[in-house]
């Protein structure tokens, strides 16, 4: 049986932004009989793996949350949210049906989806998966060898895992290991690209991409390719954004790794490294 309580994280002291604390009063309207807990310094352990360490050391509250979710829920049973997760519908249903996750982006074809674990989690304790997905994280670290930081985002890790478990190409529900997968439209249905909202029937929740992880210029230029998006469509923009933020995405490089391993990092992506060398 899951648990009635709602779990969220909140690493690194600021105080809690409008949003967050409109879609928490969400929360409370549409599951008024489940515990809200707020994770945070206080009562979790930031020293429990090695990516946890890096990440909180790097100041990476998000990525302290990627790992912590999975850990609360494994341990403790529950529902998560990220904290730009607005209820609109109750959700009562699905929690009786069984742990469940949804979809960013929906299987369409050749095109595969993608597994967004802060759109909405619901577990029993100790779930299998759950336990494979920490052990994944166990093995990983978050700073690399070369002092960068991985920041590969938990959608691409849990995505390729639950994959790796049977998650197929198609549409609709899936079940995979005893967790339900819904369509982008129960949990997503805001585009994260040109921010268009489609709620339908079954739609339960919005995810309003607060991007908390991010940097204020990594949200200009993000906002800027969104609206390029609206006029040149997704790819030109995309091709647009990565030319006007080069120079910031260079200075950022710099400051993670030095400006000796960005020139060979640069070099080694032209595939120039070699032949210099």
């Amino acid at each position: 049986m899951i648990p009635k309580v709602i779990h969220y994280c909140w690493f690194g002291g600021n105080p809690l932004p409008e949003l967050t604390m409109r879609c928490i009063e969400s929360w409370k309207k549409y599951c008024p009989d489940y515990v809200i807990k707020e994770w945070n310094e206080s009562n979790f352990k930031i020293d429990c793996c090695d990516y946890v360490k890096e990440a909180y050391e790097a100041k990476k509250w998000a990525f302290v949350s990627d790992y912590a979710r999975f850990w609360i829920l494994f341990h403790e049973g529950g529902l998560y949210f990220d904290t730009d997760v607005e209820l609109i519908g109750n959700i009562d249903d699905l929690v009786s049906r069984g742990p469940f996750m949804g979809f960013e982006v929906d299987m369409a074809d050749s095109v595969p989806g993608t597994v967004a674990p802060g759109l909405g989690l619901a577990a029993e304790k100790r779930n299998y998966l759950y336990g494979a997905i920490l052990e994944y994280y166990n093995d990983i670290h978050f700073r690399n060898a070369d002092g960068s930081l991985n920041q590969t985002t938990i959608v691409k890790h849990t995505t390729q895992i639950l994959q790796h478990h049977g998650l197929t190409n198609r549409e609709g529900i899936q079940c995979v290991k005893g967790i339900y997968i819904y369509p982008k439209e129960y949990f997503c249905p805001m585009d994260y690209f040109t921010g268009d909202t489609k709620i339908t029937n079954n739609t339960r929740s919005i995810h309003h991409y607060q991007m908390s992880w991010k940097q204020k210029e990594e949200i200009m230029y993000h906002n800027i390719e969104r609206k390029l998006g609206r006029l040149i469509g997704q790819k030109c923009a995309s091709i647009i954004t990565r030319i006007i933020d080069f120079p910031f995405r260079v200075k950022k490089k710099i400051s993670t790794i030095g400006l000796k391993n960005t020139v060979l990092y640069m070099l080694k992506k032209l595939g120039l490294a070699n032949k210099l060398g």
